[in-house]
């Protein structure tokens, strides 16, 4: 895998999946030596809805994926969404007019997770249909898979189409199955909507038994978009208090291409809040730790990044 450095010198708030996106430039410059086996995950939520302004935002974004794409050398790498994929109601022809002309190019590597605007049509059939298998069993919208040394997990937080996600629910039951026969270290799970937010929405307290059994078995980051913002949040726990030793990461990213919304004041333990720019977040998944990396679209200055270790 290429890493790269910017003109002028090398750029360690620049670089994700081995590749600085040059945001000033638009350039990729200086190959640098790869570290190490790595894998790659990059995406955001809240992506695609017709009309010339929401089509530019998610072309946008879409192009991030391009450039993402183009550098990689063999490594294997997914785009997940967020939820919220094709707005207003994921109807079929919005996913045919509206998504799969921008992050539909990427459709074939791309494992998504289901969101509330998906279940405005019935089922949210049109949404399955369009993602078949890699959207999982249409009666769940729940599944995981392994990507390099990690295990991703994929919940539907669309709670009552499912039949709940609280303790003893299928998905529940489900979840703590799946990770008590995880062999993999490190893990990393998305969603529609987060546990904890700053945004118009806020956290979704439903979501808590789910969040809990993250926390209980190792988790490292929880993805999530629904609120129109970035925000990466200190690792806590269930309850919302901080836990650097055993708490899980938090990141909202409804960055894909909707229209961002004003952010409130930044609740406990938000590290990072901005509605500034629309944008991908990237991990780059080693064996035991990971790096991410916020990525504006052309023309926005704003960006985030750092990195962990697996517990």
């Amino acid at each position: 895998m290429r890493a790269f450095a910017v003109f002028g010198g090398s750029s360690p708030t620049a670089r994700f999946a081995g590749i600085a996106f040059a945001v000033a430039s638009g350039l990729f410059v200086s190959p640098l030596p790869a570290q190490a086996a790595e894998a790659y995950l990059v995406g955001a939520g809240d992506i695609a809805k017709c009309g010339d302004k929401y089509m530019r935002n998610a072309e946008a974004t879409a192009r991030l994926l391009d450039r993402f794409f183009e550098n990689l050398n063999g490594e294997e790498a997914v785009v997940f969404t967020a939820g919220d994929t094709a707005y207003k109601r994921g109807r079929t022809e919005e996913f045919s007019d509206c998504y799969d002309p921008t992050w539909g190019r990427h459709k074939e590597r791309t494992r998504p997770a289901v969101g509330n605007h998906e279940y405005k049509t019935r089922d949210a059939a049109p949404y399955y249909a369009y993602f078949g298998d890699r959207a999982g069993d249409p009666k769940q919208g729940y599944y995981s898979y392994e990507l390099g040394d990690w295990h991703i997990v994929v919940l539907n937080t669309v709670c009552k189409k499912v039949g709940g996600c609280d303790e003893g629910s299928p998905q529940y039951e489900w979840l703590l199955s799946d990770l008590e026969q995880n062999d993999k270290r490190c893990v990393l799970a998305y969603s529609h909507h987060p546990m904890f937010s700053s945004g118009k929405h806020g956290g979704e307290k439903a979501v808590r038994p789910l969040f809990r059994l993250l926390h209980q078995n190792g988790a490292e980051a929880f993805v999530s978009g629904h609120d129109h913002n970035y925000e990466r949040f200190a690792p806590q726990d269930p309850e919302g208090k901080a836990d650097s030793e055993h708490g899980v990461r938090q990141f909202v990213v409804g960055t894909g291409g909707r229209e961002l919304r004003r952010v409130g004041r930044a609740s406990a333990n938000s590290e990072v809040l901005s509605r500034e720019a629309y944008g991908v977040i990237s991990f780059r998944l080693l064996p035991d730790s990971y790096e991410w990396e916020f990525h504006p679209i052309a023309g926005e200055q704003f960006t985030d990044s750092g990195e962990g270790v697996c517990r």
